[in-house]
């Protein structure tokens, strides 16, 4: 992003507005989801680590 602001900050400009506008766009319960499944994910492969199971 940061090599096409460099050389042309009015297409970047757009693609930064085009994907805020995208994010804003996702409901809040599907941040949520996200959030407890990347926890859920995380703490599962940590206790794997722990338990000697995961490598």
């Amino acid at each position: 992003m940061g090599f096409i602001a460099a050389f042309q900050p009015d297409v970047a400009k757009g693609i930064s507005e085009g994907m805020n506008g995208y994010l804003s766009g996702i409901p809040d319960a599907l941040w949520g989801l996200f959030g407890t499944g990347y926890l859920g994910y995380t703490a599962a492969r940590q206790w794997g680590k722990v338990k000697g199971v995961d490598k």
